[in-house]
């Protein structure tokens, strides 16, 4: 046997647990991307040996079914649903996925009940959750969640305060009942070796399926992420502690700025009496309301919000999934190899 055929034995064992439990041929998981993690992307990931997720977001019960129906149109592998647990309607959500036979269910957005979790589990399908610190992925293991994605703070869209690579230090040396997926910054396969030799199952990436071929969004949205560099992906800047502002990473625009601008006119008007604190709050809330969809479907890339991780600035060429997939692949066999050569020259 050769060097590479070598390689690609080591990395498939270092991924088998992430593999064995999606059901998938490489442990590697589409980000849940509102807008843009829907039926055309999800299906391209599966069908190209990863592991595709549908971001429910806010959509209805009825909407979510017919996304999964449309997608287990375009592919025959495993794919899961992404839920945020403050959903109003949550457990018909999770009702809908297991009716249409959706074999996982990432339970996002805060921690789910241990009631969510049971009707996950009975329902037949795999639970899984994020752990943003060991505690809660010790607590959530406890639960029933049957495995974790760790998202440092790297990643694009809605964060925690914490770099993946503090994460994965603290949780995966003692996390080892259940496959734990790394996620946050990823966009090389020697990467996610890396992270896969200390323990992780599988790694998560989003933002370079985002720009993807099979991605519907916009070309503007797609050609923002070509023209960034890693530094151009900041996270929403809050002014005043008495008004919070929930933390999300996206590129630079004017939308950003004119955020900080209407931050302070709220600030300004209820410091002068002129709105309540709850109507300043509600005013600084609803400044991105519809934002994403601007961007990802309209193309404003000027006004709307650009999500977008710090791997931003690895995105060279808007590529079809199965070439990034296969780039990832052959990153981690060369990673895997250099590394085997070092070890034999020493």
């Amino acid at each position: 046997m050769n060097a590479t055929s070598n390689a690609r034995e080591t990395l498939q064992k270092l991924w088998q647990p992430g593999c064995d439990f999606l059901g998938s041929d490489v442990a590697i998981l589409g980000g849940a991307m509102s807008w843009v993690s829907e039926r055309n992307l999800v299906s391209a990931i599966s069908n190209a040996g990863g592991f595709g997720v549908i971001a429910c977001g806010a959509m209805t019960p009825e909407r979510l079914e017919e996304e999964i129906v449309a997608t287990q149109a375009l592919t025959k592998r495993p794919f899961g649903v992404n839920l945020i647990t403050m959903h109003p309607e949550l457990e018909r959500l999770v009702d809908v996925c297991l009716a249409h036979g959706v074999t996982h269910i990432i339970l996002a957005g805060g921690v789910p009940s241990s009631a969510i979790i049971r009707r996950v589990r009975d329902g037949g399908a795999r639970a899984v959750g994020f752990a943003p610190a060991l505690a809660l992925g010790k607590r959530l293991v406890k639960m029933g969640i049957e495995a974790l994605v760790i998202e440092g703070s790297e990643a694009g869209g809605h964060i925690g305060p914490v770099s993946l690579t503090v994460l994965a230090q603290e949780i995966l040396p003692h996390m080892r009942d259940v496959p734990v997926f790394v996620a946050g910054g990823l966009g090389r396969g020697d990467a996610v070796v890396s992270y896969l030799e200390q323990g992780a199952s599988g790694a998560q990436l989003g933002t370079l399926f985002a720009a993807s071929q099979e991605s519907i969004a916009h070309e503007n949205f797609k050609k923002s992420f070509l023209r960034a560099n890693a530094r151009d992906a900041l996270t929403s800047v809050q002014l005043d502690e008495q008004f919070p502002v929930i933390p999300v990473r996206g590129l630079a625009n004017a939308g950003t700025r004119e955020f900080l601008k209407h931050q302070a006119e709220a600030i300004r008007a209820f410091q002068s009496g002129e709105k309540s604190k709850e109507d300043a709050q509600l005013s600084i809330e609803h400044f991105w309301a519809g934002a994403l969809r601007r961007a990802v479907v309209d193309g404003d890339v000027e006004n709307g919000s650009v999500m977008a991780g710090q791997s931003v600035g690895m995105v060279k060429e808007i590529r079809p999934v199965a070439d990034i997939i296969k780039g990832l692949v052959d990153q981690a066999v060369e990673a895997i190899e250099k590394r085997e050569q070092r070890i034999h020259v020493s």
